[in-house]
């Protein structure tokens, strides 16, 4: 699979249930390769097989995935931590298994970043700031989409 990287997720690590007092590690990123098509993919193994893997590339970089375990989601649990794609699938890989070369979208195919700067919504799914500033009273309790773009970062 190739891809862009459109989002990612620090890395995390827990207590691992099959070997007591050891932790495993995970972090996930999504990718897209088309306007339409773009997949969540978790990583699991060991802290220095994850850490590395993580560090090496970026949101905007190019991936190449070998070797994935392609497994369904669970809906309900899966789109609580991570993007909600069109995809019924997952990626999954493991260090046993599975590679990332990571390369630049310019070598590989330069459409792949104009996928970076679009909406992974349906665009009309989507509440301004102004919408939520003049109607929040009855929006309040309720999960939006927001669709804005920072104007400037400061301390």
């Amino acid at each position: 699979v190739i891809g862009v990287v459109i989002g990612k997720t620090d890395v995390r690590g827990f207590p691992d249930r099959k070997n007591i007092g050891s932790e495993r590690y995970t972090f996930g990123f999504t990718i897209r390769d088309s306007p339409t098509y773009f997949i969540n993919v978790n990583a699991w193994g060991k802290e220095e097989y994850i850490r590395s893997l993580s560090e090496s590339f970026r949101v905007g970089d190019c991936v190449t995935i070998e070797n994935p375990l392609i497994q369904s989601k669970e809906p309900e649990r899966e789109e609580k931590f991570n993007p909600v794609t069109p995809s019924c699938y997952k990626l999954l890989l493991s260090e046993n298994h599975s590679v990332v070369k990571t390369s630049s979208c310019y070598e590989m195919d330069t459409k792949l970043l104009s996928l970076l700067h679009l909406p992974v919504k349906d665009p009309q799914d989507y509440y301004s700031l102004g919408d939520i500033t003049a109607n929040g009273q009855s929006l309040d309790g309720r999960i939006l989409n927001v669709l804005a773009a920072v104007k400037s970062v400061s301390d």
